[in-house]
């Protein structure tokens, strides 16, 4: 007996999704590359990248014959076993980086609490139960669990939850003297992200990441660097701590590992490692051979000469039309990020009109993020096509037109 075939359109999702999105107007159905189509069959261009996932486009061949493979052979054992793919991926993360050992999840947030949690652990082992203080940041975002949105310096989504998990201390993000201020022998660790996405796609220092370093060693706190975003070739390098030459303890990664699969990683060294056991911590999906196949697959094709070099290319090709638009419309305060993870923070008399810029950019056909009130946010494709910036940036001129003309 055929299963029933639901005929469900955007108007469905408020009769029966939990209110806690407020997704555009259309429902895409079909995506190529950095091309994706909706039930009416209009074409968009995606400059958003699934919030910086689908770092290889959409339905990339190599993915796609990865994931029918791996889905033909093995698809999840649970961690009583072990198995090849996430071993693999495992190998290969940590030939790439700073890590010796790998732990994985299947999601953001999930890769944060493990992190959130072993640095508390690891000091709780090695030095003391008493040194449990966390340092973190305004406007940074670290996930929605209780712990991780905590940490998140955005009360605006952690409030109303009832008691939050203690002692965790926010400071100005780049302020090294704040964080100074408040460091001392009961901190276990300091929790940043490179560049902050949701906070407005704000890179850090090279002083600001330099002295954290410092301050870490200076006070036996383990320095755990959220690349959720910034990672798996966003920046122009595999992860953006490369770019500072500062080596972390824990660094998490997320989103784009998978190219759209749910896969997350967390990355520490042999000896905060060496203080968990059997038990300690753990996941039921983390690390199943069909995650892990393809990212494996993702992570051979992003960590390559190729695809990393042409990031910076593209972002060049990106920032020079978002010049222009300004140079038309005296638009922007600042063109900003690394690689292809770009945030144009819109002047004052433009304020409150990011979320008028993202939906005349739809109706134009393009797909664009914002990040905070005032920031246009881009994550596309790390391969996109010079074609698809070139018609997708005409695209989201001609929006930024109306909404300022209007």
């Amino acid at each position: 007996m055929a299963a029933e075939k639901i005929a469900v359109t955007r108007e469905t999702f408020d009769n029966v999704i939990l209110p806690v999105y407020a997704p555009a107007q259309f429902v895409p159905v079909k995506g190529k590359g950095s091309r994706v189509w909706d039930q009416q069959g209009k074409e968009y261009i995606d400059f958003s990248g699934g919030i910086a996932v689908t770092a290889l486009g959409h339905c990339h061949p190599a993915l796609v014959e990865t994931l029918k493979s791996q889905g033909e052979t093995l698809w999840h054992t649970s961690n009583v076993f072990t198995n090849e793919p996430a071993l693999r991926l495992a190998s290969k993360l940590i030939k790439a980086t700073f890590a010796d050992r790998v732990f994985f999840a299947n999601s953001g947030a999930e890769a944060n609490e493990a992190a959130f949690k072993l640095a508390r652990y690891y000091a709780c082992k090695r030095h003391s139960p008493f040194k449990s203080k966390i340092i973190a940041f305004h406007n940074a975002f670290h996930g929605r669990t209780l712990f991780t949105v905590t940490v998140g310096g955005q009360p605006k989504y952690s409030d109303g939850f009832g008691p939050k998990p203690a002692d965790i201390v926010h400071v100005p993000f780049n302020d090294l003297d704040a964080v100074k201020a408040v460091i001392d022998d009961h901190t276990c660790a300091i929790v940043v992200e490179p560049i902050q996405g949701e906070g407005g796609v704000v890179p850090a220092t090279q002083e600001f990441m330099q002295g954290l370093r410092d301050l870490c060693d200076q006070h036996q706190a383990l320095l755990v660097l959220d690349e959720v975003q910034s990672g798996m070739g966003r920046s122009g390098k595999l992860f953006a701590y490369e770019h500072y030459g500062v080596q972390p303890d824990i660094l998490t990664s997320a989103k784009a590992l998978g190219g759209g699969f749910p896969v997350s990683a967390m990355l520490t060294t042999n000896e905060i490692a060496s203080t968990m056991a059997p038990g300690v911590h753990g996941t039921t999906y983390g690390g199943n051979p069909l995650a892990c196949a393809i990212a494996e697959t993702a992570l051979d094709i992003i960590n390559t000469p190729e695809v990393l070099e042409g990031v910076d290319l593209r972002r060049q090709q990106f920032v020079g039309a978002l010049q222009a638009m300004d140079a038309k419309y005296d638009l922007f305060s600042d063109i900003r990020g690394k690689g292809l993870l770009i945030g144009a923070a819109l002047k004052p008399q433009h304020a409150g009109k990011a979320r008028d810029i993202l939906n005349a950019a739809a109706a134009e056909g393009v797909m664009v993020l914002v990040a905070g009130t005032d920031v246009m946010r881009f994550a596309p494709s790390l391969i996109i096509e010079p074609a698809d910036i070139e018609e997708g940036m005409r695209r989201f001129a001609t929006a930024v037109g109306k909404v300022i003309a209007g």
